[in-house]
């Protein structure tokens, strides 16, 4: 191999790790950084662990405003088994959970929506008796 062939073999290789730092730069900035976070109220309608190489939790809210009206479904991602756990316990129930969205993700493999869910509580049935 040439002098000339050796030297655009490197600059090739120092792109690509460049860019290979530049996504992985991105990609912490993307799951770091807080775009929005709220709370949502409602029934976890669906909760399963998928994927074949990175395994997420993925789950679907049902948010009831009023008897009668349509449903909305919001569906989120947790990353924290110990949360997973508390959503099983709590399938059925009325719940509220506290979300935080990051906007941008570049894969798939960090979790399916851009909300990932950090806590859920149990709301008690509220009667007017």
């Amino acid at each position: 191999m040439n002098a000339y062939a050796l030297r655009a073999l490197k600059y090739l290789l120092g792109l690509m790790l460049f860019a290979l730092c530049l996504l992985a730069f991105y990609t912490w900035g993307s799951l770091t950084w807080v775009y929005s976070s709220g709370e949502r109220a409602g029934y976890v309608q669906k909760f399963s662990n998928k994927g074949y190489l990175c395994k997420t939790w993925e789950g679907e809210l049902i948010l009831v405003s009023m008897p009668g009206t349509q449903a909305e479904k919001f569906q989120f991602t947790v990353r924290d088994d110990n949360v997973a756990k508390k959503i099983n316990a709590s399938m059925g129930k009325r719940v509220k959970i506290d979300y935080k969205e990051h906007k941008g993700i570049p894969s798939t493999c960090f979790g399916e929506t851009a909300y990932f869910v950090e806590n859920i509580q149990v709301l008690q049935n509220q009667s007017n008796d």
